[in-house]
């Protein structure tokens, strides 16, 4: 399936380089804007600075603050904002922790695209 997401802005938070090119790569074709940030403290300062994002990608683990502390913060400044959580770990517990930080969808790594292009559909196209 073909996504559109002309005039929408998505965050990705991700410290790692590999991940973030595959991200990339994965929405180059939807012409969605991409913003990147590589840890939790900058992902938190980016939604505080630029009301256009529209959806926030956020890895669980990040330096300087993790991906849930992250979350939680996005929340309380914006609690409408679609935040995805991924995470390498698809324990229960990961995603319990996850939901109680606010998140509105987990993603387990490797991440399908097609899954993530699904997800980012239903919170970009109301």
């Amino acid at each position: 399936m073909e996504y559109n997401f002309i005039g929408k802005t998505i965050l990705i938070a991700e410290d790692e380089a590999v991940s973030r090119f595959l991200f990339e790569k994965a929405l180059k074709k939807t012409k969605a804007n991409l913003f990147f940030v590589k840890n939790g403290v900058e992902a938190v300062e980016m939604v505080k600075e630029n009301t256009e994002i529209d959806a926030v990608i956020m890895d669980i683990r990040l330096p300087l603050m993790d991906g849930l502390e992250a979350t939680a913060k996005i929340k309380e400044l914006i609690p409408e904002m679609p935040v995805s959580i991924q995470s390498a770990y698809a324990m229960q517990s990961t995603r319990e922790e996850a939901i109680e930080s606010g998140c509105d969808d987990f993603i387990t790594k490797p991440i399908k695209v097609e899954t993530l292009l699904a997800i980012l559909h239903r919170h970009l196209i109301y």
